[in-house]
């Protein structure tokens, strides 16, 4: 794990401090927000959908308040070497963080229509395990990214596949249930839509999971070959782990 250096200027290293702080308070606001969409979904919730639709606007303002702290340390402190890898990583980690919300705000929308109508058969533990595993994924990845753990990151982006295996069969599934009964199409696009939805959840989550090997081991591993990840910049992991991704 990295730990964030310290500087003569008292002032900078509490600046610095407090932009990451903030970027743990609104990753923890979106995770909310994430837990209350998906249960919303789930239970046909509907105050507690329209309470994440109200909420996106203070994840919106904390991107916009955070953005805002980066460019005026850049205009100052001018940062190098890892401070500056951290400001670059940050501003991008809002912008996911932002869009994880947007998401969640998203579902919420979808779930106040789909409680007036009980969901098609089947989908609901479709659905509760994607959940569940994109919440968990969302979860540990804030959870690296507040211990600067490079390694759980390059854990978190093996899960691809699982996301993408998943989504594709509730997809699957919502076309068998179309072509059996015309009258499941609206709730079953509604459906596809959630799912494609918690997929992108995952996908802004690794995304950031990409920003913190960034900031930790100072490479851009974005579209890279996790194999070339490991291999190169995870030189100590056992042979076990690359077996696991050779498996993929």
């Amino acid at each position: 794990m990295m730990e964030l250096g310290q500087h003569i200027s008292q002032r900078y290293n509490h600046e610095l401090e407090d932009i990451r702080s903030k970027v743990l308070t609104m990753g923890g606001l979106v995770e909310e927000q994430s837990v209350n969409a998906l249960k919303s979904l789930l239970e046909y919730d509907k105050p507690l959908a329209k309470k994440v639709a109200n909420g996106d606007d203070k994840i919106n303002a904390m991107e916009v308040d955070i953005d805002d702290d980066c460019t005026h340390v850049i205009a100052r402190r001018q940062p190098a070497a890892s401070d500056l890898r951290l400001i670059i990583a940050v501003v991008k980690v809002i912008t996911d963080l932002e869009r994880i919300g947007d998401e969640a705000a998203k579902i919420a929308g979808y779930s106040k229509k789909l409680a007036k109508k009980p969901a098609i058969d089947g989908m609901h533990s479709e659905l509760t395990h994607l959940s569940k595993l994109v919440l968990g994924i969302l979860h540990d990845t804030l959870d690296a990214f507040a211990r600067l753990d490079a390694d759980q990151a390059i854990s978190i982006l093996e899960d691809e596949g699982k996301i993408n295996r998943e989504v594709e069969n509730i997809s699957r599934l919502l076309i068998t249930y179309m072509m059996e009964d015309p009258r499941n199409i609206k709730s079953a696009l509604r459906i596809n839509w959630c799912a494609r939805s918690i997929e992108r959840i995952g996908a802004h989550s690794q995304n950031i999971c990409e920003y913190i090997i960034f900031l930790v081991k100072g490479k851009d591993v974005r579209h890279t070959n996790l194999e070339h990840i490991r291999a190169k910049y995870f030189p100590y992991d056992d042979e076990s782990d690359n077996e696991s991704l050779n498996d993929e």
